[in-house]
């Protein structure tokens, strides 16, 4: 039964921290007008939901593990010269075969894909489903106005095409790509200190007052509680820091945990009361961000280099180049993820977690 609670409190702990973390990219990304066309929990699989102003919120198959919001526009290759034809051809048939597209534009069969799936991941167009025999690509359903695969009527097509393009997250300057990649980052880190300050300043805590020996209820200042956040997530930054320095670097991976131990903890925290466990929460969630500034892909600080890289050398990085970081990153990641679970399952061999 202790198993199963681990299990269920630390998919608590995840799923709220996932949730506050994809919160970030959403709101960054709607306030500079970039489309989101998905935003779940759990890992891409088969979902239930409901859409709301063009995004749809939900849950896939595959919950407490994960979650994303999907912003539109940032795929990494370079972009199609016959996107403008394409999107304009799509909308005014309302549904189109890839074959259909080349043959109409006088374009290659390879070319009218590239430039499908590029308007399907900016959210212009329905990608094909399992069910379509061919490569079927239709108009997105907007609620009371258009059905799915809908033919429209499109007047202008330059402005209808600047339109669908001023919705990507390509078509923004550095500084708001750069916004929308730390969102998620800073409000994992807000969470945190707006915690501190409900449970230290609003709710208080009972502790041993030094000079009497007694048991008392106190609250701190505002400013002091967001003080002792800010420590927190220094402390953290410091931590993480020391796994690139080679004299740190193995200390600082003795004293961490994998998910094991953030299940132990979790249950540990839990059964201590609903406030240290929401405690808990915010200290993971100093983790959860300071981790995600790591500069590799595919992690948000990895994406971050990327941008910077780009703004400097004014060069894109081409696919292939990112998807063998992130393949590099990933292992990177698994590699650490390996040995912090074995290490998490020597201390319960030893009865480290026990004695906490």
């Amino acid at each position: 039964m202790d198993i199963v609670l681990m299990i269920l409190y630390l998919g608590i702990v995840l799923t709220v921290l996932v949730f506050v973390h994809e919160c970030g990219h959403y709101f960054a990304a709607r306030i500079f007008g970039v489309r989101v066309t998905e935003f779940m929990l759990g890992l891409p699989a088969p979902s239930i939901g409901f859409t709301w102003k063009g995004t749809r919120f939900g849950i896939t198959a595959l919950p407490l593990i994960g979650g994303y919001a999907r912003i539109c526009g940032m795929g990494q290759q370079e972009p199609s010269p016959h996107l403008e034809k394409v999107l304009a051809f799509a909308y005014q048939k309302g549904t189109v075969i890839m074959e259909e597209v080349a043959e109409h534009l006088l374009i290659t069969n390879d070319e009218a894909y590239a430039a499908l799936e590029e308007l399907s991941e900016w959210g212009s167009l329905i990608a094909p489903s399992k069910k379509d025999a061919y490569n079927t690509y239709r108009t997105p359903a907007e609620k009371g106005k258009y059905e799915l695969g809908q033919q429209r009527v499109v007047e202008d097509e330059h402005a209808f095409y600047e339109s669908e393009y001023k919705q990507q997250y390509c078509s923004k300057p550095f500084w708001k790509r750069f916004v929308m990649l730390i969102g998620g980052i800073v409000f994992n880190l807000l969470f945190t200190i707006i915690t501190f300050v409900v449970i230290f300043s609003v709710i208080g805590v009972d502790a041993v007052n030094p000079a009497t020996g007694l048991v008392e209820h106190f609250r701190l200042s505002v400013f002091d509680s967001i003080t002792r956040g800010f420590q927190m997530i220094g402390m953290v930054f410091v931590a993480v820091a020391g796994l690139f320095n080679p004299a740190t670097a193995a200390e600082t991976v003795s004293q961490s945990t994998s998910v094991v131990g953030m299940a132990v903890m979790s249950k540990s925290f839990a059964d201590a009361g609903l406030l240290n466990f929401v405690f808990f929460i915010a200290l993971i969630s100093i983790s959860l961000g300071i981790m995600n500034l790591i500069p590799i892909p595919p992690l948000d600080g990895g994406r971050i280099v990327v941008e910077i890289f780009q703004k400097i050398t004014g060069k894109r990085v081409p696919v292939k180049v990112m998807n063998y970081l992130s393949m590099i990153g990933l292992l990177l990641i698994l590699l650490l993820v390996a040995v912090l679970v074995s290490q998490d399952i020597q201390r319960g061999l030893t009865g480290f977690w026990s004695g906490q």
